[in-house]
C-alpha cells in the first residue's frame, strides 16, 4: 500500500495521519490489493479548496466533504487486481477531504472526529475502486463494504 498526504490550506497533523494509514491498510486488505503497489494520494484541504476543486472539475460551485478522482473505470480495475496486472508506477487515485467539513459533520451527527474521518476515507476509497451511491442498487453495495471497514476497526458510530 502506497499513499501520499498532502495537505493543502491547513496545518499538517500526525493525528489524521495515524487515522488514514489505518484505515487505508485495512482497504487495501479487504479488497486484496495489498501488495498491488497501488498508488493513493489524499489531499486534506480547507472549503474554499475544495469547492476550488469541485468547481473546476466538476463544475459544481460548492464545497463538500470528500471528492474522488479514480483512475480507472471499474471494470478495468476488477481485471487488473483478477489478474494481478499492475504497473509499479500505478495510481489507484485522488480523494480530498475538507477537513473543517469533517469536523462540523462529526459535530452533527454525534461521533467522533477519528469515525468521521475514517468514513471519509473509506468513502472516497470505495469511489476510487469504481463503487458509487446514486442509484439505490448501488448504494446497496457500497454501503455495506464502507460498514464493513469501520467495523472491523472497531469504528462505530459511536466513536
Amino acid at each position: 500500500m502506497l499513499y501520499e498526504i498532502v495537505y493543502q490550506e491547513i496545518d499538517e497533523n500526525e493525528k489524521y495521519e495515524k487515522v488514514i494509514k489505518k484505515v487505508l491498510k485495512e482497504c487495501f486488505k479487504e479488497e486484496n490489493i495489498q501488495d498491488s503497489g497501488l498508488y493513493i494520494t489524499i489531499t486534506l484541504a480547507n472549503p474554499d479548496y475544495i469547492r476550488k476543486i469541485n468547481k473546476q472539475y466538476r463544475g459544481i460551485d460548492k464545497a463538500t466533504d470528500v471528492l474522488s478522482f479514480p483512475m480507472f473505470e471499474k471494470d478495468e480495475l476488477d481485471r487488473k487486481i483478477e489478474e494481478k496486472d499492475f504497473l509499479p508506477e500505478d495510481v489507484l487515485g485522488d480523494i480530498i477531504i475538507s477537513i473543517p467539513k469533517v469536523e462540523e459533520q462529526a459535530m452533527e451527527y454525534g461521533h467522533s472526529f477519528e469515525r468521521e474521518l475514517s468514513y471519509m476515507v473509506v468513502h472516497g476509497f470505495y469511489h476510487l475502486m469504481g463503487y458509487d451511491h446514486i442509484q439505490a442498487e448501488d448504494k446497496k453495495i457500497m454501503r455495506p463494504k464502507e460498514e464493513k471497514i469501520l467495523s472491523s476497526l472497531k469504528i462505530g458510530r459511536d466513536a
